[in-house]
C-alpha cells in the first residue's frame, strides 16, 4: 500500500498532509475478519506480535535493552507499549503504508528475521478488525538522534503522518492506540483484553502486563521444576485441566531439541472417534499460534491433546494453523516416536497404568500396531480381543489354542462362537476395527503360531454327524424342511453338537452372502441388468440351516407327521437362527418370521378348540 504522495521530509514537523492506501481498506477488513481470521480476536496477537518483534529486534542490537509490553484498557480504546526498536519517519512510510511488507524487513534485521514471530507483513492493519481508527507513535532506537513520529489511519483508508516534539516519547519504542468501531468495544474491554493476552502470550519471553497484572507465566508448566513425579503429574493434571477442561489419564513429555520443540501430551480420559480430530495447541516461540492444530500427530495419536511451543514449524498466512511441509512432517514422527516410547516404557515397568490406558484406548494402539511389528510384540500380552474364551490377550489366546481361528466379522463371529465354544474350539472375532488384521500378524511376531479364518465348512466339519440310520429314519422330515427353506437359499443338514439349548444354527460365509445379494437385487432388476447379474451367478456355497439332533425340540418336531406344520416349525427355527446371529434381516426374512409365528399361533389354537 504505497502512499500516493511523496513523503515529507524528517526534518520537518509540517502539518500533517492526508494521503490514502492504494487499496480499498473496506474490502480489506472484510477479507481479515470473513476470510483469513476465524475471529475479531486475533487483533490483540497481532499487536503482542508486532511488540514482541520489536523488542527481539531491539536486542539483537543491544542485548540489555527493556524488553516491557504494557496495555492499558479504557472505555472503547486500547493503548499497548513496548520497549522495542521503534520506527523512524521513513520506516513509517515504508512500512506501515505498504501491504505485504514488515517491520522484520528494515535495514539491519533481515539477518535476525528467524526470530521474528511474524512473517507475512499484515500487521497493524489487522486491528482495523476491531478499531476504526489506529494511532502510532514510535521513536527509533537504531536513530537515537530522530524526531519521535506519529502515524494516525482511519477505515476510510486514510492516514497522516507528521514528526513530534522529541519530548512526545523520550525512550525508543512504540505506542499503538486503538479506538474501537462501532459495536466491537467489547473486544477492547480490560477483562476481555487480559483474556486474551493470557491466552495468546502466557509463554513469551518478555515481560507482558495488562495494567498491573502479568499476562506471562514462565516457565511454562512441563518446564517448571516439581519435588517428585507424582508432584509434576499432579500439577500437569491441573494444567490440562485448565487448558482443555479434563483430567488426564497420564501426561507424556514432548521433548525434541533438533525440532526446537518442548511440550506435553495429555491422555484423554475416556474413549474417542478416531475419526474425531484432535484439536492441539500450538505456540510459536511463545506465541499461540491455534488452539485447533489437526496434523501435527500421526492419525494412530488420536487418543492425546497436546500442548507445545515450537521455533521450527511453520505457520499459514492467517497465522492459525500449520503449514503442512517437510518440517511438519518429520515433527509429526517425532512426536509419535516419543508417545511410542511412553507405551513401550509402560509395557515395560508400570502394567497397572498400561491396563488402564488400554481399558478406554485400545483402538489407537491396536491401529499403530498394525504398522508397528515391535510395537505388537510388546503389546501382545496386552491388547484385548474378544474371544470365546472372553477378553483376552492374543498372547495368552494363543497359549490356550494350538490354531488361532478368527472371523472377519462380528456376524459370522455370532454365528459360529456359542457353537465353536462347545465344541472346544477358540475363536477371535476379528470384526472390529483392526483385529482381523493384527491377528493375520500373529505369527511375524510370535513364529510358530498357527492363524486360521473360521468359515461355515470348517464349523460343520467339527460338528458330529448323526448316524446314517436315524437320518435315514428322519429323510421325510429333512425332504420337508429342506423344500420348505430352499426358496430362502438355505440347505438343511443335521448334526450332533452342544449346547443342546441351540436348536439350529444357521451358517453362512460371505461368498454366500454375496450370491445371496446378487440374486436379490437380480429379482429387483429389469431385463438388461437382470441378464448381467445373472451371468455373474457363481458355484457359491448356499447359507445352511444346521439342526441340532441333540435338542428335545427337534426331535419332537422331527416325530411330527404333518408336512404343513413341519414347514411352520422349520421356518421358525430359521428366524430364530438368524435373530441368535443377529443377522440383518431381509424382507423375505421378515416375512417369514410373522407367517411362522401366525402359523404356529393358529395351529395351537385350532389343537386347543378340538381338546
Amino acid at each position: 500500500m504505497d502512499s500516493q504522495t511523496s513523503k515529507p521530509s524528517p526534518a520537518s514537523p509540517a502539518s500533517p498532509s492526508p494521503r490514502s492506501f492504494q487499496v480499498d481498506l473496506r474490502g480489506l477488513v472484510d477479507l481479515l475478519s470473513h476470510h483469513l481470521y476465524s475471529s475479531p480476536k486475533v487483533y490483540l496477537r497481532e499487536l503482542l506480535q508486532n511488540a514482541v518483534d520489536a523488542i527481539t529486534a531491539r536486542r539483537a542490537a543491544e542485548p540489555d535493552a527493556p524488553a516491557r509490553v504494557r496495555l492499558f484498557t479504557e472505555p472503547g480504546a486500547l493503548r499497548v507499549e513496548d520497549s522495542g526498536i521503534g520506527l523512524t519517519e521513513a520506516d513509517v512510510h515504508d512500512l506501515l503504508a505498504t501491504i505485504g511488507r514488515s517491520s522484520k524487513r528494515a535495514e539491519g534485521l533481515q539477518e535476525a528475521r528467524s526470530e521474528f514471530l511474524g512473517q507475512f507483513g499484515i500487521g497493524l492493519l489487522a486491528c482495523f478488525v476491531v478499531a476504526e481508527r489506529i494511532r502510532v507513535v514510535s521513536r527509533s532506537a537504531r536513530t537515537p538522534d530522530a524526531a519521535p513520529v506519529e502515524w494516525t489511519a482511519t477505515d476510510d483508508g486514510s492516514y497522516t503522518v507528521r514528526t513530534l516534539p522529541h519530548d512526545a516519547r523520550p525512550e525508543p519504542g512504540t505506542t499503538v492506540h486503538l479506538v474501537a468501531r462501532a459495536g466491537a468495544a467489547e473486544w477492547l474491554a480490560e477483562d476481555r483484553v487480559l483474556a486474551l493476552a493470557r491466552d495468546f502470550g502466557s509463554l513469551l519471553p518478555y515481560d507482558v502486563r495488562v495494567g498491573e497484572e502479568a499476562v506471562t507465566d514462565l516457565p511454562a508448566p512441563w518446564d517448571r521444576p516439581y519435588p517428585s513425579p507424582a508432584a509434576r503429574r499432579v500439577a500437569l493434571g491441573r494444567h490440562c485441566h485448565d487448558l482443555f477442561g479434563f483430567t488426564p489419564l497420564d501426561a507424556i513429555e514432548l521433548d525434541v531439541p533438533l525440532a526446537g520443540i518442548r511440550g506435553v501430551a495429555y491422555v484423554l480420559p475416556s474413549a474417542v472417534s478416531p475419526a474425531q480430530r484432535a484439536g492441539h495447541r500450538v505456540h510459536l516461540k511463545g506465541m499461540l499460534l491455534t488452539e485447533r492444530a489437526e496434523q501435527l500427530l500421526p492419525d494412530w495419536a488420536f487418543f492425546v491433546r497436546c500442548v507445545l511451543d515450537t521455533d521450527s514449524l511453520r505457520p499459514t498466512a492467517s497465522r492459525e494453523s500449520l503449514y503442512e511441509d517437510e518440517t511438519l512432517a518429520a515433527v509429526r514422527e517425532a512426536l509419535g516416536e516419543r508417545i511410542r516410547a511412553w507405551l513401550t516404557a509402560l509395557a515395560a515397568g508400570d502394567p497397572e497404568r498400561l491396563a488402564a490406558f488400554l481399558a478406554v484406548h485400545h483402538l489407537g494402539v491396536k491401529s499403530l500396531a498394525r504398522h508397528d511389528r515391535e510395537m505388537l510384540r510388546t503389546m501382545l500380552p496386552w491388547l484385548p480381543f474378544e474371544t470365546t474364551d472372553g477378553r483376552l490377550s492374543l498372547e495368552e489366546f494363543a497359549r490356550r489354542h494350538r490354531v488361532v481361528h478368527f472371523t472377519r466379522t462380528v456376524e459370522e463371529y455370532r454365528q459360529v462362537a456359542p457353537i465353536a465354544s462347545a465344541q472346544g474350539v477358540g475363536v477371535i472375532n476379528g470384526g472390529y476395527t483392526y483385529d482381523s488384521e493384527l491377528v493375520e500378524a500373529l505369527p511375524s511376531v510370535r513364529p510358530g503360531t498357527v492363524v486360521a479364518e473360521l468359515d461355515a465348512d470348517t464349523v460343520t466339519a467339527h460338528l458330529d454327524a448323526v448316524d446314517p440310520a436315524v437320518e435315514l429314519a428322519l429323510s421325510g422330515f429333512l425332504a420337508t424342511a429342506r423344500a420348505t427353506l430352499d426358496p430362502l437359499g438355505c440347505d438343511v443338514v443335521l448334526r450332533a453338537f452342544h449346547p443342546l439349548s441351540v436348536p439350529a444354527l444357521h451358517l453362512d460365509d460371505r461368498a454366500a452372502r454375496h450370491e445371496q445379494a446378487r440374486a436379490q437385487a437380480e429379482e429387483a432388476a429389469d431385463d438388461l441388468w437382470a441378464g448381467i447379474l445373472g451371468s455373474l451367478r457363481g458355484e457359491a456355497p448356499r447359507a445352511r440351516l444346521v439342526l441340532n439332533h441333540l435338542s428335545p425340540l427337534i426331535r419332537r418336531i422331527g416325530s411330527l407327521g404333518e408336512p404343513e406344520l413341519i414347514g411352520t416349525a422349520v421356518e421358525s427355527l430359521y428366524g430364530q437362527a438368524l435373530l441368535m446371529a443377529q443377522r440383518p434381516l431381509r424382507p423375505t426374512d421378515s416375512a417369514l418370521l410373522n407367517r411362522a409365528f401366525i402359523g404356529l399361533l393358529e395351529w395351537a389354537t385350532n389343537g386347543e378348540g378340538d381338546r
